[in-house]
């Protein structure tokens, strides 16, 4: 039997039901990628995530629902979190691209949910530019999937927010820093931990006890991401965590905003960039599509599965040469 679709996978899960137990697990793979990269400028972040979104390609979201999944894993000041001017300009950006409903919606790893979102001022953020903010931790169990497959390296699978399935568009940003808990980066790929429960109403299991306490962590970091497609994902590389994370440690200065929908492709150019300002030994180690989480990623083709797929684009001179600096990274 081939590799099931996106498409399909996603429908069959958004029902709580196993995905094809009969069958292999995965995707057909993505033939290429492109990854968009803008250096940021005199009008700061809004105007460099425009940019970036303007060279990628922004997609049409006229009439749509819309998800923004941002990285609120603590309140801590970014980018041990999202900024809220990056926040803030993918919710404009939304609407003047024509949604219709805004949701931001989150789950946090460090602290209570509420008071993540409380302390970085999003309910109000929300109020004023008028879109929806969800906690995910407060969602009762009729809105979680569950989505198990013999072939992944959870106990029973995992449980992931059905908000994000039943969007019709999904709109994820990352920052760019290391972990130091055992997912050696938290890039976009990691960042869809945050779609995911830590417990479940009536389930008695701690889903993220199990993820932290797993050898295969990050081979289980990248199995998350069959759970859905996103529509695109914007990386804030003004600062990064080259060591430590993921809510503090040393900070380089990249000043780069990143733009795709390919996580694989995304992450891979993201530790190319820590790579290039000097960081942990574990995210230095090896090529970089033979880091776990892009490896295991790439099998299951959620993203592209060597460097000659990505193709970097940039608006500037000084821009691509930094584009090919990072290629001569990936091919390492």
């Amino acid at each position: 039997m081939p590799p099931m679709s996106r498409r399909d996978f996603i429908r069959t899960s958004a029902f709580g039901l196993a995905a094809t137990a009969a069958g292999e697990l995965g995707f057909p793979a993505p033939a290429s990628a492109r990854v968009a990269l803008v250096r940021l400028g005199a009008g700061g972040r809004a105007e460099a995530i425009r940019r970036a979104v303007d060279l990628f390609g922004a997609p049409d979201l006229r009439g749509k629902r819309v998800s923004i999944k941002p990285n609120f894993n603590s309140a801590h000041a970014y980018p041990g979190s999202t900024h809220n001017d990056t926040l803030l300009t993918l919710a404009q950006l939304s609407s003047e691209w024509g949604a219709e409903w805004i949701t931001v919606a989150d789950r946090s790893g460090m602290g209570s949910t509420r008071q993540v979102m409380d302390e970085k001022g999003v309910f109000e953020l929300g109020e004023a530019h008028e879109f929806d903010v969800l906690p995910l931790p407060e969602l009762a169990a009729d809105h979680w999937s569950h989505i198990r497959h013999p072939d992944l390296h959870w106990q029973d699978g995992f449980y992931f927010a059905r908000v994000f399935q039943e969007t019709d568009a999904l709109i994820q940003t990352c920052c760019l820093k290391t972990h130091r808990f055992g997912g050696h980066f938290t890039l976009s790929l990691k960042n869809t931990v945050g779609m995911v429960a830590k417990t479940v109403p009536g389930v008695d299991h701690d889903f993220m006890r199990e993820l932290h306490g797993s050898r295969h962590q990050r081979r289980m970091i990248a199995e998350m991401n069959l759970a859905y497609e996103p529509t695109l994902v914007v990386m804030d590389a003004v600062k990064c965590f080259t060591s430590r994370g993921p809510e503090a440690g040393p900070t380089a200065e990249p000043n780069l905003i990143l733009a795709a929908t390919d996580r694989v492709a995304l992450d891979a150019v993201g530790v190319a960039i820590l790579r290039d300002h000097g960081t942990t030994p574990e995210v230095s180690a090896g090529a970089v599509f033979e880091q776990e989480q892009i490896a295991r990623a790439a099998a299951l083709g959620v993203g592209v599965g060597e460097p000659e797929q990505i193709e970097i684009v940039t608006a500037d001179l000084e821009s691509g040469r930094y584009a090919d600096r990072l290629m001569e990274i990936l091919r390492a």
